[in-house]
């Protein structure tokens, strides 16, 4: 009933892939907790400026989001498999995702539950799919810039102007509550995210893992400028992308929609 490997990787991106297992992921300490937030002019603006591009109070505000499309999984850097798939998501980390063609898997997050459904039946996710998933969910781009960057003890600084993607962009250096460094990169000319990097340690094996997700294709759907193409990689291989097709905000969610029984 466990994903196929190619699948976990896929998998990754189902959001917008226990606990995260890494010591930056865990609860903040006391004493970056105790620490003021500290935000330089600079950063504050282009945060403001990143937020009012996304859409303003409706990016900040939406309840829950619906896409449909394409999920891609990559192996050693090479495409792997590519599935249908229909995703609910509500922030700040309840998700349902399924993907597949005749017999598809569905996995269901709702905050530290963590469940597949398939064709043989409920099992609880593998931790590596948890991890990934509490990874890429924290540092979305909503839970990045409506909780992470005000969290106690975040450091936000101005990095200044950067090349990405062969694109001029601002930079912003974070340090969140949990001490990982991110950089959220802006373009420049009309200060939509392209890029957020992160770097984590595995506190199973104590590597560093430094993480890219890239936004590109921006669309408008109900007044939020929506990212169609979503890819993500790992210690610069590329493990996964999602290619969007509709988006929809504010839909009406049943209450047990996140439970296995639907």
């Amino acid at each position: 009933m466990a994903a196929c490997a190619t699948c976990l990787i896929m998998l990754s991106l189902a959001g917008n892939a226990a606990s995260l297992g890494a010591q930056q992921a865990s609860a903040p300490t006391q004493s970056s907790a105790a620490l003021p937030s500290r935000i330089s002019p600079k950063a504050q603006e282009l945060l403001h400026h990143a937020i009012e591009a996304l859409g303003g109070p409706a990016f900040l505000n939406y309840k829950s989001i619906s896409t449909s499309g394409r999920v891609f999984g990559f192996s050693n850097g090479q495409m792997a498999g590519v599935q249908p798939y229909k995703s609910t998501y509500v922030p700040p980390d309840k998700r349902r995702f399924t993907y597949g063609r005749g017999k598809p898997v569905t996995l269901i997050n709702n905050g530290k539950e963590a469940l597949e459904l398939d064709q043989y039946g409920l099992v609880h996710q593998l931790p590596e799919q948890v991890r990934r998933w509490e990874i890429a969910n924290r540092y979305n781009l909503r839970n990045l810039l409506q909780s992470v960057t005000k969290e106690s003890g975040v450091l936000i600084l101005d990095h200044g102007v950067d090349f990405v993607a062969n694109q001029p962009a601002y930079v912003i250096e974070i340090i969140d509550a949990r001490d990982v460094h991110l950089q959220l990169y802006l373009r420049k000319s009309n200060y939509l995210p392209l890029r957020v990097t992160y770097r984590l340690q595995d506190s199973t094996t104590q590597d560093w893992d430094d993480y890219t997700d890239d936004y590109n294709d921006y669309r408008r759907f109900d007044g939020i400028m929506t990212p169609m193409n979503i890819g993500r990689e790992k210690n610069g291989e590329r493990t996964g992308a999602v290619y969007r097709s509709k988006a929809r905000y504010n839909v009406d969610v049943p209450a047990n929609y996140f439970q296995p029984s639907r």
